[in-house]
């Protein structure tokens, strides 16, 4: 009796501090938003009203929330390649992960802009087509939403620990890899000005130099969570990992990237299971959502607000409003429903592999 008293405190321990990283990337996604309604907006376009100053200071590092969703994609891809059995499935999982939500996020996005603007940011047919296999920015064309710059990333992220992954299949060959991954990182923000053209796309665009540690970090943080006390290679790694931010980012968002580092490892020691709260774990399960569709969407409608001789604090909220319930709509209709999907098809396929596979005697 005892003993399953443990192991349930165990799962629900374990549980809530997965929990509390849902809690974290709503809490990020919810600070971009605020940080492009309402300082760069007022960069971009102009505001009607005044922040206090000390707000607008502090709503101006909500850009940087993007930083913790690489290091939480570096924990949770890590993860996931851990229980998967080929690059196939991880490419599948992967693809329909991010692909649905996105397709209905740009078509959406496009929509809005074209009846509400901001003129600006309209994009043709084909660059918003081009956008919906993530690789337009590699083509030189313009992202259907601002945000979408990081969702390039993420996907270049995961081409490289597809390959990397399976191609070695060994974790301390994989450790070589990122050694190297990060050193070739520092050298290429503290040269940045510096690299040849002939590497330029190589380093920074298809390495992306001045993030990638935020995913090796995730990743060597996920190891230490599941298999306890690292070995020195991987302790060290992870130090230059996370001080690589203090060379990467201008003074004062250097420390705010150090202190992402700081909430995350709390949340994965333990110490942050309280966010694991309805509401924060409604908002983190809404995040992938409410990034693809806030900020033109969203810019539109203040936009509009002011056309219509509203006050601008009451068009953030109505941008605010509309961008969480589009958030919802594709959350519920058409992300969870392809998740759904993908797990039925993996149970039949591991089903009709267990039903085929031969008899071993002993």
């Amino acid at each position: 009796m005892s003993c399953s008293s443990s192991s349930s405190s165990s799962s629900s321990s374990s549980n809530s501090r997965l929990g509390s990283l849902d809690a974290l990337r709503g809490l990020a996604a919810f600070g971009v938003v605020l940080f492009h309604y309402l300082p760069y907006y007022h960069e971009m376009y102009g505001h009607g009203f005044a922040l206090w100053p000390w707000l607008d200071y502090g709503l101006s590092f909500g850009r940087y929330g993007v930083h913790l969703f690489f290091i939480l994609s570096g924990f949770v891809i890590f993860m996931t390649l851990e229980r998967t059995s080929h690059a196939g499935w991880f490419g599948a999982a992967r693809a329909l992960r991010l692909l649905p939500a996105l397709w209905a996020g740009i078509l959406l996005t496009v929509i809005s802009v074209h009846f509400l603007g901001p003129q600006d940011r309209a994009v043709s047919l084909s660059t918003a087509l081009a956008n919906a296999t993530l690789m337009h920015e590699y083509l030189g064309l313009e992202h259907v939403d601002g945000a979408y710059w990081s969702l390039v990333i993420e996907v270049t992220f995961y081409g490289w620990m597809a390959l990397l992954y399976f191609t070695l299949k060994d974790w301390y060959k994989l450790r070589a890899a990122l050694w190297l991954w990060v050193l070739v990182s520092y050298a290429g923000v503290i040269w940045w000005k510096q690299i040849p053209d002939g590497l330029d796309f190589l380093v920074k665009e298809l390495l992306f130099v001045k993030y990638a540690p935020l995913f090796i970090a995730g990743m060597l943080i996920y190891r230490l969570y599941r298999y306890g006390r690292p070995p020195a290679a991987d302790a060290v790694l992870l130090a230059l990992a996370v001080c690589h931010g203090l060379l990467a980012y201008n003074f004062p968002y250097s420390l705010f990237v150090l202190g992402c580092f700081s909430i995350f490892s709390l949340a994965v020691a333990g110490r942050l299971n309280w966010l694991a709260n309805g509401p924060l774990l409604w908002l983190g399960g809404l995040s992938y959502s409410l990034y693809l569709v806030h900020q033109n969407i969203g810019y539109g409608v203040i936009s509009w607000s002011y056309d219509a001789g509203l006050p601008g604090w009451f068009g953030v909220c109505l941008a605010l409003g509309i961008v969480l319930l589009f958030a919802c709509l594709i959350h519920y209709s058409v992300e969870k429903p392809a998740l759904r999907q993908f797990r039925a098809w993996r149970t039949r396929a591991n089903t009709a592999r267990a039903v085929t596979a031969p008899t071993t005697y002993t």
